[in-house]
């Protein structure tokens, strides 16, 4: 089992589900909306923060408001499989910020690396700075042509 799992009851569910949705409301709507004290509400989210299971509060900007309107996936094959490879690609992939997903996968594709970008023009110079940073063996790009489903929410 893995030992990173947490133990959370239905009000914490609840503070989740809710705070996934806008986790600007204030403490006391949100106590108020599931029936809890404000102190324990607070104490609830202080401790789900404290856990890890509440790693960060954002705001989710829309890509396509500020002209990132294409999304890209990228898939990465070496012949290298080292640390010291991964750990210079790893560094050279976070340093660049169109990239805001990045995994390492099981199967053909060693890595897969999620891009919001401009355009192909600007696909083709974030591709140049990944092909620059390490030898790679293969790198394929799919152009998303619409986005149908998407959710930051993680199911509780």
């Amino acid at each position: 089992m893995n030992d990173k799992i947490q133990k959370i009851d239905e009000n914490d569910k609840n503070i989740l589900k809710a705070l996934q949705q806008d986790a600007s409301v204030s403490l006391e709507n949100l106590a108020a909306r599931l029936s809890l004290s404000t102190n324990a509400c607070w104490r609830r989210i202080k401790r789900m923060e404290t856990q890890g299971i509440i790693a960060r509060r954002v705001a989710i900007v829309e890509p396509e408001t500020l002209g990132l309107g294409m999304t890209v996936f990228v898939a990465v094959r070496t012949d290298d499989h080292s640390d010291k490879w991964l750990e210079k690609f790893a560094t050279a992939a976070a340093a660049i910020e169109e990239v805001v997903e990045f995994y390492r996968m099981a199967g053909e594709i060693d890595y897969l690396l999620k891009l919001l970008v401009r355009d192909v023009a600007d696909y083709d110079r974030v591709y140049k700075k990944l092909i620059k940073a390490v030898p790679l063996s293969d790198v394929s790009a799919s152009f998303a042509m619409e986005r149908i489903k998407y959710e930051t929410a993680v199911p509780v």
